[in-house]
């Protein structure tokens, strides 16, 4: 197959048919960042409509009943591509087959965008925390780059905890290029603050954000003021143990949390955890 975008009304050369109700878009780029990350991009149907922050369920064309999963759309919604960053999973139902996937290749993807990682979810406020662990800073690569958000918002604060420093080189990319984009950089200015953490080296070695977060040094870096449910806003998302301790930190600050149907303070994404 070539990488030209797949005919949606089609379908693509593949001995598997193709779901009801399922895109089925050919890869344009791959990058590997470490044996157990990596990022892909795919073509985006042109009737497809995303808020920054949401996730699809996507899959592979490689049997009669394929396997889905959520995976949080990292590309703003003004991308004319669909952009992915996965972890690898060792005998996983998909990410297995995920990982190898090369330009021109198919993958699926159900048509009904969802998740509570977004600006309408959380109630007018001065800054906006954006807590990720590993690939959990996927929705936050999609929140930073869309110009509502520095709207909304006078300071961004994006925070990625990883276990390795290596682990950390997607979030540096995207903030890099966030600010030197011709488009977004008009609109990020400073802005947009970025504290990268690992776990398991360096200077953080043996530190969770919950912990930058109490001891201070999480703001100290930054040159900011500390946690304030009066001015700030706050997004998470990460492990199942990264959700709930940042949970009760802003719970015992004062912060309540948000949804769709009634916005807060702050949000959680709930649906899947890396």
């Amino acid at each position: 197959m070539n990488s030209l975008a797949v005919d949606t009304e089609q379908k693509p050369d593949t001995q598997f048919p193709i779901p009801a109700g399922v895109f089925a878009e050919t890869v344009t780029a791959v990058k590997h960042y470490t044996d157990r990350l990596f990022s892909f991009r795919m073509t985006r149907p042109q009737s497809f409509r995303f808020r920054s922050g949401e996730f699809v369920m996507i899959g592979l064309p490689n049997a009669e009943k394929p396997v889905f999963r959520a995976y949080s759309i990292a590309s703003p919604s003004w991308d004319e591509e669909l952009e992915f960053f996965s972890i690898k999973v060792p005998g996983g139902p998909l990410t297995e087959h995920l990982q190898k996937i090369q330009p021109g290749d198919t993958v699926l993807m159900r048509k009904k965008p969802t998740g509570t990682l977004v600006l309408d979810a959380l109630k007018p406020g001065k800054r906006l925390f954006l807590f990720s662990t590993g690939t959990g800073i996927a929705p936050f690569a999609s929140v930073i780059r869309d110009p509502e958000t520095y709207e909304k918002f006078e300071q961004v604060i994006l925070t990625q905890t990883c276990r390795q420093l290596a682990e950390l080189e997607y979030g540096r990319q995207l903030v890099e290029n966030t600010k030197a984009d011709e488009l977004m950089s008009e609109f990020v200015g400073d802005k947009l603050l970025f504290h990268a953490s690992a776990t398991r080296e360096g200077e953080t070695r043996g530190h969770r954000v919950t912990a930058l977060i109490e001891n201070g040094k999480l703001f100290e870096d930054l040159g900011i003021a500390p946690l304030d449910p009066e001015t700030d806003r706050a997004m998470i998302c990460g492990s199942m143990a990264m959700l709930k301790e940042v949970e009760a930190l802003l719970d015992s600050r004062g912060f309540v949390e948000g949804a769709n149907s009634k916005p807060d303070t702050y949000v959680v994404e709930r649906a899947f955890v890396d």
